[in-house]
């Protein structure tokens, strides 16, 4: 990562720390999207209500895990029956710390308490994470790609 990717990175570290983890919904599979601050509802082309989406979020596509200090709580590969207990844990604590760890960069969020969540890619290709802003109509997306960090930046009006 390089200056760049550090600078891009602090934006989302400003914006991100003190927010509260307002939401945290399982997607497809072993995919978690955890969602911070304000929430916004959403509505499916169905017309059902969906997961509302935060100003901030943040989506790991799979390989994953939640620590406190001494212990991995459970992650990815962890016994179902053990998620949502542990999804509790995080609800509505605020956001401490935003970093990335490893050669390939790991996304790491550190919340109140020392609870943390990680991505923690276990196949080939990039570490599958993606981090969304979508504070001011316009959303930027920060994930990894050819093991670098990567801003992406659509400025058409947010749904």
């Amino acid at each position: 990562m390089g200056n760049d990717g550090d600078s891009v990175l602090q934006t989302f570290r400003d914006a991100l720390i003190g927010l509260p983890l307002s939401h945290l919904w399982r997607g497809y599979g072993s995919a978690i999207f955890l969602e911070f601050g304000r929430l916004t509802p959403r509505t499916r082309r169905s017309g059902e209500a969906g997961n509302p989406t935060g100003e901030l979020g943040l989506m790991i596509q799979w390989s994953w895990r939640i620590e406190d200090t001494v212990s991995i709580l459970c992650g990815s590969w962890s016994q179902e029956h053990l998620w949502e207990p542990t999804f509790d844990l995080l609800r509505n604590k605020a956001v401490v710390e935003l970093s990335v760890v490893g050669r390939l960069p790991e996304i790491v969020v550190a919340l109140k308490e020392s609870v943390y969540v990680s991505s923690f890619m276990t196949a080939e290709g990039d570490p599958q994470w993606s981090l969304f802003d979508r504070r001011g109509g316009t959303l930027r997306t920060l994930s990894v790609e050819e093991g670098r960090l990567k801003l992406d930046v659509d400025r058409s009006p947010l749904s």
